[in-house]
């Protein structure tokens, strides 16, 4: 018999692609034919960004137009989305066709919860489906709950926050969020954007509605009230691709495997990580006050400088600060982060707090330097400060801008902050008890492959 074989769906962004691909590798270990698609534009930048010893065994890399031209920003959210939904649905609909046509043909679709309407468009083709959340359970607990955030008051029917409204939980146990840091209100742009983001999100509720399943990448003891509250999303977590040789991750960017050497070198828990994502922008005047501070930590520090995080990075430095660093200081364009968050040279994890770092640093039980930089890294700032208490907040001063004192004293303050190490042990040993045989996130994902498999 064949096996089955998904067709997988991922946000065009590289914060979805690569947990989904992460995915994608775990169900070829149980006897799983993928086929994986990306647009043109992230295509050619995954190819580009392979190794020689990348491999994707069983996974088929396609590609499908986004409806932009090939000068257009594809950080723009709202006209991204505008324009991939007018094209996306038909190539999806060929590919189904073209596979029908083999003896292998597609049996299952797995589809980021973000393209909910891509279920919709292939539903008469007759493929089972699935929906895969890369973010924080709770974070599409509240965009599930819109219709209720209408009727609490807390936003409108366009998605504005009314204005008396703060802090708020959606039940008894849940973290506390600000009104104000609802996602649609942070993906950039102007109140067009922020509207045509919100019809987005509502639309695709509509879509997963009638979900069997929505897996997600968390575990059991991070977002317990969560996983009570909407008990239809099940953790599948953490993910662990990166750990494994030789495995393509869906980078956009090349690794610069070397900086392993260069931990290699460093005394245990001494380097400081500093990674910002793949959205995050700097203006000039920060990022120079940040580097300062890095320098005045003292401590070693491996720090990824994508090429566009602050316009002309080549150029933005600090007069000097290269030279007097030295071989302290480790940059590179993009890293193995997994790799680089599981080495024991490895103190602390300055991030944007993605979800995907955010996961990446917990199970590996480091602590955290927290800067958010738009939609859901908020709440996933506040789990980390408030609930997880694993890390600090790096905050803005009456300008604007979080000076390099600050960067020292932050970096002082929890590297001797001995409650936080032991708590950020104890969430490393309850991920790994989760993936071990019997855990929840093992028998969850089990449940899924079982069900697809069926």
């Amino acid at each position: 018999m064949a096996p089955p074989h998904v067709l997988a769906v991922p946000f065009p962004a590289q914060g979805h692609v690569i947990p989904l691909m992460e995915l994608c590798h775990c169900l070829v270990e149980h006897g799983f034919k993928v086929t994986f698609v990306n647009t043109e534009f992230n295509h050619k930048r995954l190819l580009a960004a392979l190794s020689e010893e990348s491999t994707v065994d069983q996974i088929a890399l396609v590609s499908v137009p986004d409806g932009l031209g090939p000068g257009e920003d594809r950080n723009d959210l709202g006209r991204l989305t505008e324009a991939f939904t007018k094209v996306i649905p038909l190539c999806l609909e060929e590919l189904i066709e073209k596979s029908n046509e083999t003896e292998d043909p597609m049996t299952c679709m797995l589809v980021d919860v973000n393209m909910g309407w891509a279920r919709e468009a292939v539903r008469k083709k007759g493929l089972r489906s699935a929906f895969f959340w890369p973010a924080a359970a709770q974070s599409l607990a509240t965009l599930l709950s819109i219709p209720e955030l209408i009727s609490r008051g807390i936003i409108d029917a366009d998605g504005t926050t009314i204005s008396e409204h703060g802090r708020f939980q959606l039940g008894p146990g849940l973290p506390f969020i600000d009104a104000t840091q609802l996602t649609w209100n942070f993906c950039g742009g102007d109140g067009r954007t922020k509207k045509l983001i919100f019809n987005y999100i509502v639309n695709n509720n509509r879509a997963i509605d009638v979900a069997d399943f929505i897996i997600c990448n968390s575990f059991k003891e991070l977002e317990e009230p969560t996983f009570r509250y909407n008990p239809k999303i099940l953790p599948i977590g953490p993910l662990l691709t990166g750990l494994r040789p030789n495995r393509a991750l869906g980078n956009f960017w090349p690794e610069d495997a070397a900086c392993l050497s260069w931990l290699d070198e460093q005394q245990p828990g001494s380097v400081v990580y500093v990674a910002f994502g793949s959205f995050t922008i700097f203006d000039r005047g920060q990022f120079q006050e940040f580097a300062l501070g890095l320098e005045a930590t003292g401590l070693p520090f491996l720090w990824v400088v994508r090429p566009d995080l602050t316009g002309d990075t080549a150029d933005a430095y600090p007069d000097g600060f290269k030279e007097r660093v030295g071989d302290r200081g480790r940059i590179v364009a993009w890293a193995p982060q997994q790799k680089v968050l599981a080495h024991p040279s490895v103190a602390c994890f300055v991030s944007h707090c993605g979800w995907n770092s955010t996961m990446e640093g917990v199970r590996n039980g480091k602590l955290f330097l927290c800067w958010p930089y738009f939609t859901d890294q908020f709440l996933n700032q506040n789990y980390i400060c408030d609930d997880w208490k694993v890390g600090l907040p790096l905050t803005p001063d009456e300008s604007g801008i979080i000076k390099r004192e600050q960067v020292k004293s932050k970096v002082e303050e929890l590297l001797s902050n001995e409650e936080m190490r032991a708590r950020a042990s104890m969430l490393k040993e309850n991920a790994q008890q989760n993936l071990n045989e019997g855990g929840a996130s093992f028998e969850n994902l089990k449940t899924f492959m079982d069900a697809f498999q069926a």
